[in-house]
C-alpha cells in the first residue's frame, strides 16, 4: 500500500474488547480522517461486496448467508480450525483492503491520516506506513468482560481469539504512543486530545 505523498498518518491498534474502535470516534470527532481495516473487510464480505464472489468459489455456498454476505460465524469457526482457510481468505481480501486503503486515503481530508488496524503489530508492515503507532490498552480481564457483554462469546472462544493477537506485552513494545481505556471515559476524552494536538503539530511541521 502507497499512502499519499507528505501525510502524516498514524496508525490505531488495540486487541480485541481494548476500545479502539471507541478512540477512533474520539480522534474522527476531531477531525481527523480514519481509515477503519475493519470497516473495509466488513464491506468486502456485506452482501453484493467485491469480495464475495472469490469468497463464495473458494469456500462454497455454505459461508455465505442468504441475503449474500458472508457467514461470519460459520467462517471464524473454519479459519480457527483450519490455518489453511485463514490464509485462504487473508489472500483475498488483504489485497481489496489494501487496494480500498488507497483510494480512501488518496481522498482523505483532515489534519492528518489514522489507520486503525486490529492486527498493526501482527502485521509486521506497518512501522514503514507510519509515523507513529498508537496502541490502545487495558488490563486483560477487562477485554474479556467488554468481549463477552458486547458479542456473547463464552470466555473459551474470547481466549481462543486473544491467542491469535499479539500480546498486551507486545503491543506496548511496538507502541510510540499508548492511550488507557480501562473505563474512565473522561480521562479517555482528555487523552485523545492531548495527542491529536501532538499530532497536528507534527503534521504541520511535515507540510
Amino acid at each position: 500500500m502507497k499512502l499519499p505523498a507528505r501525510r502524516y498518518a498514524i496508525g490505531l491498534t488495540g486487541g480485541i474488547g481494548s476500545g479502539k474502535s471507541t478512540v477512533a470516534n474520539l480522534f474522527a470527532g476531531h477531525g481527523v480522517a480514519v481509515i477503519d481495516t475493519d470497516v473495509i473487510a466488513h464491506q468486502l464480505t456485506a452482501a453484493g461486496g467485491v469480495a464475495m464472489k472469490a469468497i463464495a468459489a473458494q469456500f462454497g455456498t455454505a459461508y455465505v448467508t442468504a441475503d449474500g454476505a458472508m457467514d461470519r460465524a460459520r467462517m471464524r469457526d473454519r479459519v480457527f480450525a483450519e490455518p489453511g482457510a485463514k490464509r485462504a481468505l487473508e489472500a483475498i481480501l488483504h489485497p481489496l483492503i489494501g487496494t480500498e486503503l488507497e483510494r480512501a486515503a488518496a481522498h482523505a481530508e483532515g489534519p492528518y491520516l489514522m489507520f486503525a488496524v486490529p492486527l498493526l503489530v501482527e502485521s509486521g508492515r506497518w512501522r514503514e506506513r507510519v509515523a507513529r503507532i498508537l496502541v490502545v490498552d487495558c488490563p486483560e480481564s477487562v477485554q474479556i468482560e467488554r468481549v463477552r457483554q458486547r458479542n456473547g462469546f463464552d470466555v473459551a472462544q474470547i481466549h481462543a481469539i486473544l491467542a491469535t493477537q499479539a500480546s498486551r506485552a507486545q503491543r506496548r513494545a511496538a507502541a510510540d504512543d499508548v492511550i488507557d481505556n480501562t473505563g474512565d471515559f473522561a480521562a479517555l476524552t482528555d487523552a485523545v486530545a492531548h495527542l491529536h494536538a501532538n499530532y497536528c503539530a507534527a503534521a504541520a511541521r511535515l507540510a
